[in-house]
C-alpha cells in the first residue's frame, strides 16, 4: 500500500499532441481513486504512465514517496487489471492466478497459499481447476483480479475492467470490486468512462476532459457542488438541465418564472460578482429538483408552473418527464464540448426556439404525455454558472 503523487505530469507524443496536461493529483494510502471522463480525455494514458507502460514527458511520479519515472513496470510493485481478461486459455484458474508468482520463483507452498486466499476472497474456490473457456464473464474478470491480488502489490491499477460485461453483471461486479478493495485496503486507481461506476465505487473521483483534471472531490461533492458546467453536465443521470437565466438583484429570472437567489448562495455570489449588477447566467437544475405539484402538496416550497408533457419514461419507482420550454438553449463553449463528448446522448436540450427539460417525478404522479402538468421547482437547489467560461458562480 502506498500514496501516489502525480506532480505536474505531462504526456506529449512525437506529433505534438498533448494527451495529459499538467496533471496534479495526490492519491492517499488505501484510497479508491476513480479517473472518469469521456473517451480521449487522457484517463487511460495517465493510468498507463503510473504503470510504466507510457513514458512521462514532464513532471514527477512518486509511489510510496519514491520517484518511479525511470523504473520498469516490473520494478514499481503495481498490479494492473485490464478491460480484456488476458487469461491463458490452456491454463486452469489456479495456474492463471499463480502465473506471476511462478515467474518470480515463489516457493510452491507459498504460491498455493496465496492463490487459495485470493480464491476465497473472490469466491473462486470451486473453480480453481477449471479452464477459462468454462467460466462466465464475471468469473473470468474475478480470475484476472485474483492474478493481481496474489502479488500483494502497493498499487492496483484498473483500466475499465467491467466494460466487457453485460449491464446486470456489471452492477454485481461493481459491488464485488468495492467489497474486495475495502477488504484488502490496497491503494487503487480505477479508470472508467461510466459516471455511474465512478459515483458508486470511488472514495474520490477525478473528472478529466481533454487531458486536464477538471475537479477532484468525493462523489457527493461532485454532484452537489460542481466546479464548472462540464462537471455538472457529465456527472448525474439524467443529466443536469441547463437554462438561460438572468440575475437582477436578489432575483433569478428563469424561462418559467422568477425565483429568489437561494439564501445560502448570496454570500458566494457577492464574493464572485461584487457590485451585484444585473447579468446573464446559466442556471443548472437537477431533474430530481422538480416534482409534480399534486404529489408534493405543501411539502416543497418553490416556483410552481404548468408545462405540457412531451414524453414520459416510466422507471417503475419514478417517472422521467420531458417537457419543452419556449426559450433559446443556454449557450456556452463548455456545453458545446459536453454535447460533442456525449454525442448528445445525455443532453436533454436541442436546437431551435425550444429547450427540452427532464424532470424526475414520483411514481405517484398522474402526468400523461400530451397533457399539462403542474410542477414545482425547488428553487433552493439551483446552480448558477458563468456563460463565458463555464465556471460555477457559487462553487
Amino acid at each position: 500500500m502506498a500514496e501516489v503523487e502525480l506532480d505536474h505530469i505531462w504526456k506529449r507524443y512525437p506529433d505534438g499532441f498533448e494527451a495529459v496536461k499538467d496533471m496534479e493529483l495526490e492519491i492517499r494510502d488505501s484510497e479508491f481513486m476513480i479517473l472518469v471522463g469521456p473517451s480521449g480525455c487522457g484517463k487511460s494514458t495517465a493510468l498507463r504512465m503510473m504503470a510504466g507502460l507510457e513514458d512521462i514527458t514532464e513532471g514527477e511520479l512518486r509511489i510510496g514517496g519514491e520517484r518511479v519515472n525511470d523504473l520498469e513496470p516490473r520494478d514499481r510493485d503495481i498490479a494492473m487489471v485490464f478491460q480484456n481478461y488476458a487469461l491463458y486459455p490452456h491454463m486452469t484458474v489456479r495456474e492463471n492466478m499463480g502465473f506471476a508468482l511462478k515467474l518470480s520463483k515463489t516457493p510452491k507452498e507459498e504460491m498455493d497459499r496465496k492463490v487459495e486466499e485470493a480464491a476465497q476472497i473472490l469466491d473462486l474456490e470451486q473453480h480453481l481447476d477449471r479452464k477459462p473457456a468454462n467460466l462466465s464473464g464475471g468469473q473470468r474478470q474475478r480470475v484476472a483480479m485474483g492474478r493481481a491480488i496474489v502479488r500483494n502489490p502497493k498499487l492496483f491499477l484498473m483500466d475499465e475492467p467491467l466494460s466487457n460485461l453485460d449491464a446486470k453483471l456489471r452492477v454485481q461486479m461493481r459491488t464485488e470490486v468495492s467489497r474486495i478493495q475495502q477488504r484488502l485496503g490496497t491503494t487503487t486507481v480505477y479508470v472508467t468512462h461510466d459516471q455511474t461506476e465512478a459515483m458508486t465505487l470511488g472514495d474520490r473521483v477525478a473528472v478529466m476532459r481533454a487531458g486536464i483534471v477538471q475537479q477532484v472531490a468525493s462523489p457527493r461533492l461532485l454532484y452537489e457542488d460542481p466546479v464548472n458546467l462540464f462537471v455538472a453536465g457529465f456527472i448525474g443521470s439524467p443529466s443536469m438541465n441547463f437554462l438561460p437565466g438572468h440575475i437582477d438583484g436578489d432575483t433569478v429570472r428563469l424561462p418559467m418564472g422568477d425565483v429568489p437567489v437561494p439564501a445560502h448562495l448570496r454570500s458566494r455570489l457577492q464574493a464572485r460578482l461584487g457590485d451585484g449588477a444585473a447579468r446573464d447566467v446559466i442556471v443548472g437544475i437537477r431533474p430530481e429538483h422538480f416534482e409534480d405539484a399534486t404529489v408534493a402538496g405543501e411539502a416543497i416550497k418553490g416556483l410552481r408552473f404548468r408545462a405540457k408533457v412531451a414524453v414520459i419514461e416510466s422507471m417503475g419507482s419514478e417517472l422521467y418527464v420531458y417537457f419543452d420550454l419556449a426559450t433559446d438553449r443556454a449557450e456556452s463553449q463548455q456545453l458545446e464540448e459536453l454535447a460533442r463528448d456525449a454525442q448528445l446522448e445525455d443532453l436533454p436540450t436541442h436546437g431551435g426556439s425550444a429547450t427540452t427539460v427532464v424532470a424526475r417525478l414520483d411514481a405517484a404522479s398522474k402526468a400523461e404525455a400530451g397533457a399539462e402538468v403542474e410542477l414545482v421547482l425547488e428553487s433552493e437547489e439551483i446552480k448558477l454558472f458563468d456563460p463565458k467560461d463555464g465556471s460555477s458562480l457559487t462553487h
